[in-house]
């Protein structure tokens, strides 16, 4: 799993299939990753843009997901996810994603 930070820094982190990309980055210390709420989809402090490569891989965001994103986001792209939705696994391996400058 890589974080990218605004600068462009890198952070490569080990992550075990099932954890999400927002409990890897907590454990992590990744900054910008907050999840206030703990991966309940009730905040947007995780909010992460996947890279094109991934986003057919990752899936769509649910009707819940896109609420908070539509409201609690100010830099929404199309690969906007929040990385509490987002369960890893080996398909997933490599997965990259930048945090939004806003959270850092």
């Amino acid at each position: 799993m890589i974080y990218v930070g605004d600068a462009g820094q890198e952070r490569i982190v080990d992550a075990a299939a099932g954890e999400t990309v927002m409990s890897a980055a907590v454990k992590n210390g990744v900054p910008g990753i907050i999840g206030e709420c703990g991966g309940n989809a009730s905040c947007a402090t995780c909010h992460v843009w996947v890279r094109d490569e991934f986003l057919h891989l990752v899936g769509t965001p649910g009707e819940t997901e896109e609420d908070l994103l539509d409201m609690g986001v100010d830099d929404r792209r199309d690969g906007s996810r929040l990385g509490c939705q987002i369960a890893l696994s080996d398909e997933l391996d490599g997965l990259t994603v930048d945090v939004p400058p806003a959270q850092l």
